[in-house]
């Protein structure tokens, strides 16, 4: 017995049988597209090095202030990344590799859906998940720029 569960309904069937699932291009076209241009933007990091001065802007928060903002380091840890040098990429910013880890997650999940034919549906979260997150980012901000902090300093 097959579950039908998972798979779009058609309004206009009658006795609702299901609907054809979208042709495999269709489905793959929008998480693959979304890997080509992440792959694009992180072959052009990891072969342009951050490191050397010149190559990209300098972050206007730490310019100016010289604060570390939660994204300082980033662009440093996808060109670590790139050369597979997690340990580079950890000290350069770790809460963004976590967060590009979570996203691979979250991509992985969104592909074998997209293979299966399973509609990805919205994404429910709550507002005390923003809250959660916001809270994060907040104290891994303040936490880099105090003394004892400086193990996140890129």
């Amino acid at each position: 017995m097959r579950d039908h569960a998972s798979r779009p309904r058609d309004a206009g069937a009658p006795g609702g049988t299901t609907a054809p699932p979208e042709p495999l291009a269709h489905r793959l076209a929008a998480p693959l597209g979304v890997a080509a241009a992440l792959a694009t933007a992180a072959g052009y990091v990891g072969a342009v090095d951050p490191n050397e001065p010149g190559h990209y802007p300098v972050c206007p928060l730490l310019h100016h202030t010289g604060l570390y903002c939660p994204g300082c380091g980033g662009l440093r840890g996808v060109h670590a990344l790139a050369h597979g040098d997690l340990t580079t990429a950890l000290g350069a910013n770790a809460l963004a590799v976590a967060g590009y880890a979570a996203f691979a997650v979250f991509w992985a999940v969104w592909l074998a859906r997209a293979l299966r034919a399973v509609p990805a549906g919205p994404v429910r979260t709550r507002p005390g998940h923003w809250w959660a997150l916001g809270g994060v980012v907040l104290v891994f901000t303040v936490v880099r720029n105090l003394p004892f902090g400086s193990a996140l300093i890129p």
